[in-house]
């Protein structure tokens, strides 16, 4: 893959002081990381589908699980918000659902009554 994401020097330079310390063993390399997530993002796919170049998909998803949880991430846009001089909010939404495949053939009676002894089935 040509379409790799990675992290200039100048900034990953602005994300290192948000970073946390490493504790025990060392972790996998920031910048193959952050860009791994960022590419994740970007793209929409699954950790699965992460390209072995930036590091495996689960220490991406650890990574991205464990900063998320602790607001890592929160106070990275946070600060890099901060050195903006833009005065409106900007929102990014990367929230999706999965429709089923039989969610265009839904009709308005889609629920049969229910059987004695049984429960909800559906057809």
């Amino acid at each position: 893959m040509s379409d790799l994401f990675w992290l200039s020097d100048a900034q990953m330079a602005r994300l290192k002081t948000y970073f946390p310390r490493s504790h025990g063993k060392p972790r996998v390399d920031d910048r193959r990381v952050q860009g791994g997530i960022i590419f994740i993002n970007r793209n929409g796919l699954r950790w699965r589908d992460a390209p072995r170049k930036h590091a495996s998909h689960k220490t991406l998803y650890n990574r991205w699980n464990r900063w998320s949880d602790k607001g890592i991430f929160a106070r990275m846009m946070a600060g890099l918000a901060a050195g903006h001089s833009e005065k409106k909010t900007v929102m990014i939404d990367a929230t999706y659902q999965k429709a089923r495949r039989t969610a265009s053939s839904l009709g308005a009676n889609v629920w049969p009554a229910p059987i004695a002894g049984a429960d909800w089935l559906m057809v």
